[in-house]
């Protein structure tokens, strides 16, 4: 991968590592043709040759493109060739939800929905334009130091006007926050990123997520036999 200080396409200076995953790495950088910060997306390498790959990778750039809301990270640029493959995204000051619920333990009521509403919002733009996310979690939900709510990493969404590219029956997203049918391999609708924003609240909420297991088998099938255990007596109705 790319390391502090390389320039891709002759205009984009990567400075600082901020993130990574199965997709491959997001970088803090320089539009050096603008002078303004940016978010990078690097896909891995090793990805490029998978059947099917870039094509999934241009559905996420113009899903992004599409929607346009404040709460949703606005894609500036896209560029794919044999040997490299990003997103160049707007740069948001902040912390990840995961991160903040990490540190502080629970939120209380009014700061959970207010929070809450905002990814709400910006839920509705993308379903507005057709697009569910599937991946909805505190770890895609950037806080800035306003507290203003930021919905980022469309990387599984799926538009609904276009043919799904994962195969039928596959579990797509995060264990402890998809819908019941998604664990069921049932297609991701709308109310099932509706669903994982209520799994999000709950974690707020509580401290815990409302399911939890040893491993993603045992979460998933709680989901489908068990309601989720009840609220501390300090939380209104």
């Amino acid at each position: 991968m790319a390391g502090p200080g390389t320039v891709l396409a002759q205009r984009y200076r990567l400075d600082e590592r901020i993130g990574g995953g199965a997709m491959g790495e997001v970088w803090r950088g320089t539009d050096t043709a603008l002078d303004r910060t940016i978010a990078v997306k690097i896909v891995r390498p090793e990805l490029l040759d998978e059947p099917g790959f870039r094509e999934r990778f241009l559905i996420e750039a113009r899903t992004m493109a599409r929607i346009k809301h404040h709460g949703v990270v606005a894609v500036h640029d896209y560029h794919s060739d044999p040997e490299l493959a990003f997103l160049v995204m707007e740069y948001v000051e902040g912390e990840a939800l995961s991160r903040r619920l990490h540190r502080v333990g629970r939120l209380d009521p009014i700061r959970t929905m207010t929070l809450i509403a905002q990814a709400g919002d910006a839920l509705q733009a993308a379903h507005d334009t057709g697009v569910v996310h599937r991946d909805v979690k505190p770890g895609n939900l950037l806080v800035t130091t306003d507290e203003t709510v930021v919905l980022t990493d469309f990387g599984i969404a799926r538009s609904i006007a276009a043919s799904p590219l994962t195969a039928t029956g596959a579990v797509v997203g995060t264990v402890s926050y998809l819908a019941p049918e998604q664990v069921l391999g049932k297609p991701a609708t709308a109310q099932s990123d509706v669903y994982a924003l209520g799994v999000v609240a709950y974690e707020c909420l509580a401290g815990r997520r409302p399911f939890d297991g040893d491993n993603p088998f045992d979460v998933a099938m709680k989901r489908l036999r068990e309601a989720p255990p009840t609220l501390a007596g300090d939380i209104p109705p």
